[in-house]
């Protein structure tokens, strides 16, 4: 394994690990937000605004895992039905368009961010800007994963899967 399918898959591992982390603290904030409405009789209404932002994070992190480890819905099986001679150049051409989508997800994310990072979130106190951090996050990821399934397909070899 090479330097940079090492990195990925850390990449990917990392990913992985922050959305179940993520994912505890969405329960919890949940869990506590209704709590706060049916036992406590008053609604905490930071717990809202902070599972919201939590939904983001943990689903932009597992969309670009998803990439990585070919468990998104894609291109490939229109791949079935072309002679095996053409699927090299289709495949390289399906990691492209994914590669193109990453950056510009990234760039449009980034932009959006710095639009609206001098408003708060109500009730956090948080810039507005971290919503779309996690976007121009997974953004980025999609794009060096990308990277990493065009170098397979060059290489003939296929990326495994970043699981455990």
């Amino acid at each position: 394994m090479d330097g940079y399918t090492r990195l990925c898959v850390w990449l990917a591992r990392s990913c992985r690990i922050l959305s179940v982390v993520g994912m505890v603290a969405l329960l919890a904030a949940v869990a506590f937000q209704v709590f706060g409405r049916h036992v406590l009789n008053d609604t905490p209404t930071w717990a809202e605004s902070l599972s919201l932002l939590l939904v983001l994070y943990v689903t932009m992190l597992g969309a670009a895992v998803g990439v990585r480890d070919g468990t998104h819905i894609g291109f490939e099986s229109i791949l079935l039905l072309v002679p095996e001679a053409r699927r090299r150049p289709l495949l390289l051409l399906i990691h492209a368009l994914v590669l193109v989508f990453g950056i510009l997800m990234a760039w449009n994310c980034t932009i959006l961010a710095e639009s609206v990072h001098a408003y708060k979130i109500p009730n956090l106190g948080l810039s507005e800007g971290w919503k779309y951090t996690p976007a121009l996050i997974a953004g980025i990821l999609i794009a060096i994963f990308s990277i990493e399934h065009m170098i397979a397909v060059l290489r003939n070899k296929k990326v495994e899967s970043a699981w455990l």
